[in-house]
């Protein structure tokens, strides 16, 4: 059986509509940055979906070719992530998405090296004729957040956010956004396949003690 992330690590991507503090580790992951409104059709974050996914089954589908890596397991590709933020703005402003910039990215297993991603961005380069030289080999240690289940559309998140403040709050503690710590969100729902009202989004503040 496939090993599944979301399954083994709930407390990272399933966590209850109820805000939580909780410490996350550091993690690896490979990672596109752009800018500018995700929803554009011909955008960048549309071209950095394609780059991420391209690696990410490269690896994910290297025991079928030549290239045997030490360590391998059978997984399922962890879910997409980002990280987002807005100069001069703390937190997000949902209504000026086009000053967006940010961070989309898909965890690695742990047996992918830096030297197992140059592999995967050369194997994907030949075999689809792309250039994958905006993907990152990234590692982010994101520490004290508070985190919790956002269900319905992107554009309501701001309800969900006000409530992680005041949990914050009452806890004693503050978001802690810097150029290291970000707004974080992790997509369970594919939104082309899920209803607007159904859609599962883990949103993930940095915080820290008053």
């Amino acid at each position: 059986m496939s090993f599944d992330y979301k399954k083994e690590y709930k407390e990272f991507y399933l966590p209850p509509k109820k805000p939580g503090l909780i410490e996350i580790p550091e993690m690896t992951y490979i990672a596109v940055q752009g800018k500018g409104d995700p929803n554009e059709p011909e955008g960048e974050y549309k071209a950095a979906m394609q780059l991420l996914y391209g690696i990410a089954f490269t690896v994910k589908m290297s025991y079928k070719g030549s290239k045997k890596i030490e360590g391998y397991f059978p997984y399922v590709v962890p879910p997409l992530e980002g990280l987002w933020r807005q100069r001069g703005k703390e937190g997000v402003d949902y209504a000026h998405k086009e000053s967006f910039e940010w961070l989309s990215m898909i965890r690695l297993p742990e047996f992918v090296t830096k030297e197992i991603f140059d592999w995967a961005i050369g194997e994907a380069s030949e075999k689809k004729k792309g250039d994958f030289s905006k993907v990152q080999f990234f590692s982010y240690n994101e520490g004290l957040c508070v985190q919790c289940m956002h269900i319905g559309s992107y554009d309501a998140e701001p309800e969900t956010i006000m409530r992680m403040e005041d949990y914050m709050k009452k806890q004693g503690y503050e978001a802690d956004f810097t150029d290291n710590r970000f707004h974080h969100e992790i997509y369970l729902s594919d939104p082309r396949r899920t209803k607007e009202e159904r859609l599962r989004t883990v949103i993930r503040h940095p915080v820290r003690q008053i």
